[in-house]
Formats: C-alpha cells, sequence, structure tokens
C-alpha cells in the first residue's frame, strides 16, 4: 500500500517520519501509554527512532500494518499516534494512544472516524475490531463515540509484556457508517 495522509475538519492523518521521533519519545514518557499499550518501557529514543525510520515504513511497504501520526493541521502538534492492522480476511483490528496534554478534545475519536472510512473504502475492509483491557475506560470511550458496538470480554484475548489478558471487544461495519461492504453480510437471527 502506498503511504495515504488523510484528513478530517481539525486534524491531519499521515505516516510516521524520521522528524517524529523526538515528539513520539515524549508522548511514550506517559505512564497511561505504556500501562495500555505495546511499547517498551521504558521507552527510550533508540525505541522512537526505530519505530518512524523501519518498523512503520515496514508496515506500509509489506501491508501488515498501516501508521498514521495523528496532527493538528498539517504542521501542528502531534496528537495522537493510530494504527490499522490486517488480522484476516477482510478484518482489520484498530490501536491508538493519545498524546497526555492533548486527551478529552475529541481528536482520536475523530482520526477513528477517518481512519475507518479509508479502511472500508481503500482497504477493502469488512469489519474493523477494536481490542483494549476491561479497565481501559479511556479506550472504551473513544470507540464507542466512534461507532464500536462492545460485543463481550474474550478470555486471553491480548498479549502484553509476556502475560495474555482478557480484553473487550467491539467491531465497527461498514453499514454502521453508511457504507457499502464489498463482501456480503448474513447477520444472525434475532
Amino acid at each position: 500500500m502506498e503511504p495515504t495522509t488523510l484528513t478530517t475538519e481539525r486534524l491531519v492523518l499521515r505516516p510516521f517520519a524520521t522528524g517524529d521521533a523526538p515528539e513520539v519519545h515524549a508522548a511514550c514518557q506517559d505512564p497511561e501509554i505504556q500501562r495500555w499499550n505495546e511499547v517498551p518501557s521504558p521507552y527510550g529514543r533508540a525505541h522512537a527512532d526505530t519505530w518512524v525510520e523501519e518498523t512503520v515504513p515496514a508496515g506500509w511497504r509489506e501491508d501488515t500494518a498501516y501508521s498514521f501520526a495523528v496532527r493538528l493541521g498539517a504542521e501542528g502538534p502531534l496528537v495522537a499516534a493510530l494504527g490499522v492492522h490486517p488480522r484476516g480476511e477482510s478484518v482489520y483490528e484498530v490501536g491508538f494512544w493519545a498524546v497526555k496534554e492533548h486527551r478529552g478534545r475529541g481528536y482520536v475519536t475523530e482520526a477513528l472516524g477517518a481512519a475507518a472510512r479509508w479502511a472500508f473504502a481503500e482497504l477493502g475492509a469488512g469489519r474493523l475490531e477494536w481490542r483494549a483491557e476491561p479497565g481501559n475506560a479511556g479506550s472504551r470511550a473513544v470507540a464507542e463515540k466512534a461507532g464500536f458496538r462492545q460485543e463481550g470480554i474474550l478470555r486471553a484475548g491480548i498479549s502484553h509484556r509476556g502475560t495474555m489478558r482478557d480484553c473487550r471487544v467491539g467491531s465497527l461495519l461498514p453499514s454502521d457508517l453508511g457504507l457499502p461492504s464489498r463482501l456480503p453480510y448474513l447477520p444472525s437471527p434475532a
């Protein structure tokens, strides 16, 4: 997939670039980002450099992960990170974190909406999944505001720092946003 830039009313979502490493490093010092996300802890500058210079470009090139720097306007500060990851035929998982100083302003919800529409239209996603540990109330609120429907708790549904942990799972379908699906969907009878 060619690296893509998305825009919303307030935000620009673009692939991370080398110049983003200092802001990524600073953001990932936040204990909340380290607590809920699979980032190294402690998080060193070399981790940020490797991520923006090697991991992100490889994900786009190899179609294994599409990671976006979420900025307040084209030249504005980094407010969040958002990724879309293939998980199976027509299924993609979303993940995100928000920079501490920019939480509570709806930026991640707005970015997630843009990324979801892109995933449905350009990647051919038939389902987006969101997963988070049950205690991650902020992540759950963002997912719900973006239209994800809670489906339940998966036992040992995620791996975090070498431990299998239960997680909440939610989904978003193209029809939830009024979009067509590339594959037909046959819901279970009521």
